[in-house]
C-alpha cells in the first residue's frame, strides 16, 4: 500500500488559527498545527510500519517481540517481555500465539522455576531476523535520509520532549 507523502502545508497555520477562533479559544495556532501534523504523520507512519512488516510475514508487535528476545540473548519471561514492550501480558500472549505457530519462538518451563514459562527465540526465529535485517535497517535509514547527522540529533531531542508531553492527550 503506497501513500503519497503528506502535503507539508496541510493543514495550514491559517486553518488552525480559524478553527481556534471559531471556538473562541486562547490557544497557540502554531502549537496546535505542530500537534495536528504530528498526529497525521504518526497515523501514516503506523500504516507504513504495518505494511513494511507484513512484507516479512510479521506485524510491528511481533517484530518488536522478536527483537526484544534477541536483545535478551534469546530468552525472556512473558511478563519481562510485556514490561520491555510496554504492553499488557495479554497482548504478549496474543503475539506469542502467532509466533509459536510459525515456530519463531517456543515456550518452555523455566529452569529456575518450573511453574513459570520462558519464551525462547528459535533458530528459525533468529534466521528470520537476520534475513530481514538488511532490508529493514536500510529502509529505516532511507526514511530519515533527508536529515543530516546534526539534524537527527536535534530531532531526537525534540522527539523526546514531545513524547514526554503525550500524557497531556489523556489527562483528566
Amino acid at each position: 500500500m503506497h501513500h503519497d507523502p503528506l502535503p507539508e502545508e496541510t493543514p495550514t497555520l491559517d486553518q488552525a488559527a480559524r478553527q481556534i477562533r471559531r471556538y473562541g479559544l486562547d490557544a497557540d495556532p502554531q502549537a496546535v498545527l505542530v500537534a495536528v501534523r504530528l498526529l497525521a504523520a504518526g497515523a501514516r507512519l503506523g500504516q507504513a510500519v504495518e505494511a513494511h512488516f507484513a512484507g516479512f510475514g510479521l506485524s510491528a508487535g511481533r517484530y518488536r517481540l522478536l527483537a526484544a528476545l534477541e536483545d535478551a540473548d534469546g530468552e525472556m519471561t512473558p511478563s519481562g517481555l510485556a514490561d520491555v514492550l510496554g504492553v499488557t501480558r495479554a497482548t504478549v500472549t496474543g503475539l506469542l500465539a502467532g509466533l509459536e505457530r510459525e515456530a519463531l519462538v517456543l515456550r518452555r518451563p523455566s529452569a529456575e522455576d518450573g511453574r513459570s514459562a520462558v519464551v525462547v527465540l528459535t533458530a528459525r526465529g533468529a534466521r528470520k531476523m537476520r534475513e530481514l535485517a538488511p532490508t529493514h535497517f536500510g529502509r529505516l535509514q532511507e526514511m530519515v535520509s533527508a536529515l543530516d547527522p546534526g539534524e537527527r540529533t536535534v530531532f531526537l531531542d525534540l522527539l523526546g520532549r514531545v513524547v514526554r508531553g503525550i500524557p497531556a492527550l489523556t489527562a483528566e
